[in-house]
């Protein structure tokens, strides 16, 4: 077969390898990281993406994507069938499965994950977003002073205390060293505990071999949309939106 495969740039290395491997040929297509901050954006982009790609030279199109906050719900399978693992998120397609994901879920379930391309490509968006909070802060002293502004920066950041645990996986690519020493300084700064977690490449290995298990992925149709069924494998494929 030859497949496109349509992948978030924080799965890179690991898609590439697997490609390698892959009996296949697979060509991918990179999408940036910053669209999961807007959901509707990456449906968009994604969908675009998905029918433009040429029903002449591909039998399959693959997503390195999981539900992502419902930003691949309502995607619809142009000419060729579109295949997804079943997934909340990436942290998924690391791990190896959804059991393990469940898994490490339930054991601690404030856990904040990093990868190497999550941590090699997050460089241009901290930037952006630090310099969006100075403003912000330099806005607020201005309007209420410096106590209440450091108040509402307080407040907005308090997602920081949802979390207990750093959690690095480790897929065996990059500078393993370096993303490290950057999850652990993250760790101590904000007063997580710090894990290195052991990843597993199955799962992509096996969405860019062709095995799609019912069990692990969904196959759509051409002409059918991908809709989110959190209480029945996460995804699966239907005829209406």
């Amino acid at each position: 077969m030859r497949l496109k495969a349509i992948v978030c740039e924080v799965l890179a290395r690991e898609f590439y390898l697997c490609a390698s491997r892959s009996k296949n040929v697979v060509d991918i297509e990179l999408m940036a990281k910053a669209l999961h901050d807007e959901p509707e954006a990456l449906r968009e982009e994604l969908q675009r993406k998905i029918l433009s790609v040429p029903e002449s030279v591909y039998d399959a199109i693959v997503l390195g994507y999981g539900l992502c906050s419902n930003g691949t719900a309502g995607l619809r399978a142009g000419k060729i069938p579109l295949v997804i693992p079943r997934a909340h998120d990436c942290i998924t397609l690391f791990l190896g499965s959804k059991e393990r994901y469940e898994e490490e879920f339930s054991r601690q379930p404030g856990t904040y994950y990093y990868t190497p391309g999550w941590i090699e490509r997050r460089g241009e968006r901290t930037e952006r977003k630090t310099q969006q909070v100075k403003s912000q802060f330099e806005e607020w002293v201005e309007k209420f002073g410096e106590d209440n502004a450091r108040y509402l920066l307080e407040v907005l950041g308090g997602w920081v205390g949802r979390y207990t645990r750093a959690a690095y996986i480790d897929t065996g690519l990059g500078d393993k060293e370096e993303f490290v020493r950057r999850a652990q300084a993250v760790a101590q700064e904000r007063g997580w505990n710090f894990e290195e977690l052991p990843g597993d490449l199955s799962l992509i290995q096996r969405l860019l071999d062709g095995e799609w298990s019912e069990e692990d992925f969904v196959v759509v149709p051409p002409g059918k949309v991908l809709v989110a069924r959190p209480d029945r494998g996460i995804l699966e494929a239907s005829g209406d939106e």
